[in-house]
């Protein structure tokens, strides 16, 4: 396990202490979709004796051709005069970030600033700063708390790292030994119905 329950929400608890202080007259918060969803909820109740608000963006992939992307759900919120921070949960390359922050920073508001559960400055490609850091992390293949594979695993309370070519070939491998009460087909009909370890799966 990377990050456990406890210490994920001590991160949070932190990062929303400066982002209350920062912004005393309130905040909105702008989370990614669908990654930043469950860091964004715990972030906003750890912001204390400030508004806030929420909104969201969904932006599509970068085309390896063009470079480009689109839209695919947009803020509602009307940025101008307002504080506002862009709520990521992972910032490697710094093109989805940067490309966000030129968007929103069209839109008028006082202040524009970035915040990442974890950050990947070893992957960086844009110098794009992110005002608010919970954790540096390098190249690990990182499941849990809103990060995924093929939508599975946002939900658990914690990170761990798994093995990506595993993963590719075998999208819910770790399901079994991570929920409790779900076994696949495979395990209960393994000898002694034991869940295996991510490290016995070939």
């Amino acid at each position: 396990m990377v990050l456990d329950a406890e210490t994920l929400q001590a991160h949070v608890a932190r990062l929303g202490a400066e982002i209350a202080a920062d912004h005393p007259e309130g905040v909105v918060l702008v989370g990614v979709l669908k990654g930043a969803l469950i860091f964004l909820s715990d972030l906003a109740r750890a912001i204390p004796d400030v508004p806030v608000e929420i909104d969201f963006m969904s932006i599509s992939r970068f085309a390896p051709d063009s470079g480009r992307v689109k839209i695919l759900y947009d803020v509602q919120t009307d940025l101008t005069g307002r504080d506002v921070v862009v709520v990521e949960d992972v910032v490697d390359t710094g093109l989805t970030l940067a490309y966000l922050m030129t968007q929103l920073h069209e839109r008028g508001p006082r202040q524009l600033s970035a915040c990442a559960l974890l950050d990947r400055p070893s992957r960086r490609i844009v110098p794009q700063p992110v005002r608010y850091r919970g954790v540096e992390v390098g190249e690990a293949f990182l499941l849990g708390y809103g990060l995924h594979y093929r939508d599975a695993y946002r939900n658990l309370p914690f990170i761990f790292e798994g093995d990506r070519e595993v993963v590719n070939s075998r999208p819910m491998v770790y399901v079994a030994e991570l929920y409790r009460g779900v076994a696949t087909q495979a395990e209960r009909e393994k000898p002694g119905g034991r869940v295996p370890k991510a490290e016995e799966v070939p």
